[in-house]
């Protein structure tokens, strides 16, 4: 009884937060604000830390299947969530679409950004040389004709023009989780009744989102790559505004999802038109 009670005043202390529409309008702003000035924090932490090694397990669990986690906790909660209230699989698989248009996108990009390094890089063999001639650091001598996969494979470096995927895709992550679960809100709010698993899996969600932030942070503190970070945060951003502030809102059809919420909410006496007004006033202002 305990846990349950826990569980209900959690889930709806979040929900509550993540619909909020000052929230809403202001994370994308304070993710990017994220992105901008977090590398600063460098020169306070300490590279000591367990979290300054990329061997650490969160970035091996986490950060490398980064979107595979956040597809199986935010398909699961929007599929629960959209077959508990209508029972219409047709309904629930319209809602999951956008998780699929999210990673196509993410996946064209991030095979155009490798085509850019390989088009805008070279390859560099690192020499030892003697400490008195550069200070102790390597000499890097250019390889001409060398591929990216060869320059790798032999054991050398490569250097291209770079977009940081990590960052690209942890904010990508952060503003899709925060867009599919801001209507547990409302939802809560018109009266929809939640069992224990659906709750379970929007708190899941929440430490989700938790955890990308944690790792930005990590990411920008202690390995920073300003200019390459920057432009991965902004890739990011931009893919959300395109999707969720721009496609989405033509409203759903053949060619379009559409918002998150739109053919769930409902109030007690089933208004059509409270639906919408709820929605336009979360979605829009």
């Amino acid at each position: 009884m305990f846990l349950n009670t826990l569980l209900v005043v959690l889930t709806d202390l979040a929900a509550r937060l993540l619909g909020n529409t000052v929230f809403r309008q202001h994370f994308h702003l304070l993710l990017s604000a994220v992105v901008m000035f977090s590398p600063a924090l460098s020169f306070w932490v300490s590279q000591h830390s367990i979290f300054a090694k990329r061997s650490h397990f969160l970035y091996r669990i986490f950060l490398r299947s980064g979107w595979g986690w956040t597809c199986v906790f935010v398909g699961s909660f929007v599929f629960l969530l959209s077959f508990s209230i209508r029972r219409s699989l047709a309904l629930s698989i319209r809602h999951l679409s956008r998780l699929g248009v999210a990673g196509a996108l993410w996946f064209i990009f991030c095979k155009l950004l490798d085509q850019l390094e390989n088009a805008t890089g070279s390859c560099y063999e690192s020499l030892i040389t003697d400490a008195g001639d550069t200070n102790g650091q390597p000499l890097l001598v250019l390889r001409e004709g060398e591929s990216k996969s060869e320059c790798l494979k032999a054991g050398m470096l490569w250097r291209g023009y770079e977009v940081s995927e990590d960052v690209f895709l942890l904010c990508l992550c952060c503003l899709l989780l925060a867009e599919e679960m801001a209507v547990f809100g409302p939802y809560l709010s018109l009266g929809g009744i939640s069992d224990a698993p659906l709750r379970i899996l929007f708190l899941f969600c929440v430490l989700l989102l938790g955890l990308w932030i944690f790792l930005l942070f990590c990411l920008l503190a202690y390995f920073p790559q300003f200019p390459t970070q920057l432009l991965g945060g902004a890739l990011g951003c931009l893919s959300w505004r395109g999707l969720y502030q721009g496609w989405y809102r033509l409203g759903p059809s053949w060619y379009c999802p559409g918002r998150p919420g739109v053919g769930l909410l409902k109030t007690k006496t089933g208004s059509a038109e409270a639906e919408d007004a709820q929605l336009n006033h979360d979605h829009y202002n």
